[in-house]
């Protein structure tokens, strides 16, 4: 009995240090990198002139006279309130372009089972790995010729020629994962197409519909290449731009109001992922189980 008690002490002492090496501290590393550099925008947003350019007598990794003088001069200096809006609008307006784009194309190719729809399901994915650069010409040249240019209009209809393929091809496999003996029922039944698609299965699916929503908001809220070259104005521009182009005067940084723009532009993210979790995860792991 003593024996045995030894040998579990021992494998008991040697499960916690390795569990240690091999979990908790790769875990604690990633959890660092990750968060630093929010950490780092949010001293320096709350941080005077004096301390940020002053690191002699300042430690750089602390505050010790907190301001709000940064926040102050993004809000009140600057267009910064009409950026978020914008910003807003183009990333709201997009990702529901693009869910329900995506909803119908998902259901066509995943339910009607029509011939080549598994080539249309390969093409579209393959669309989505084409690089947003590659498309930038054309898409400049469509937006000219419908004088969309310098108008939140130009992103609101570019955004989904990206968003729309991979929503798509996640949807498909979320409506893949719902039993179609569910559908078979509701048309023995009368139901129609669209009718089984509002009842049932878009019900049934809010977990991948949720997932597909944070994707395209969040690459919708963070896109920079298209929203610099169609928005030239100060007043239209999003954040990520505006941030750079309206808080950098030459070789000037205002680093205090770009870390506080950087800091409120990635709270409405941070907030739209906290209320969606839970469906996030569900749909990763598979909401229904035939």
């Amino acid at each position: 009995m003593s024996k045995s008690t030894d040998e579990g002490a021992v494998l008991s002492w040697q499960s916690g240090p390795r569990r240690m090496v091999t979990v908790y501290l790769p875990l604690a590393i990633f959890i660092f990198i990750l968060l630093f550099p929010f950490y780092w925008m949010t001293i320096t947003t709350f941080k005077p002139n004096a301390e940020l350019y002053d690191y002699k007598q300042y430690n750089p990794f602390w505050v010790v006279h907190p301001t709000l003088a940064n926040i102050k001069k993004l809000l009140f200096e600057t267009s910064y309130p009409r950026w978020l809006m914008t910003t807003m609008l183009v990333a709201i307006c997009s990702t529901v372009l693009s869910i329900f784009a995506s909803v119908l194309a998902a259901y066509a190719i995943q339910r009607l089972r029509f011939r080549g729809a598994n080539a249309v399901g390969l093409a579209i994915y393959i669309a989505y790995l084409v690089p947003p650069s590659i498309l930038f010409i054309p898409l400049a040249t469509m937006v000219f010729q419908l004088g969309l240019f310098d108008s939140p209009l130009a992103l609101i209809l570019t955004y989904p020629t990206f968003l729309i393929p991979f929503c798509t091809w996640l949807l498909i496999g979320y409506f893949k994962s719902i039993p179609y003996e569910l559908e078979e029922c509701a048309l023995i039944d009368g139901a129609t197409r669209l009718q089984i698609l509002r009842r049932i299965t878009l019900p049934l699916a809010v977990p991948g519909l949720i997932s597909a929503g944070i994707f395209s908001f969040t690459l919708s809220w963070n896109e920079f290449i298209y929203a610099l070259a169609f928005i030239s104005s100060s007043e239209k521009k999003t954040v990520p731009v505006a941030i750079l182009t309206e808080l950098v005067q030459g070789d000037v940084y205002q680093w205090g109001s770009l870390m506080a723009g950087s800091l409120l532009g990635s709270l409405p993210v941070a907030i739209f992922y906290s209320f969606f979790v839970d469906y996030y995860v569900s749909s990763l792991t598979g909401a229904v189980k035939e």
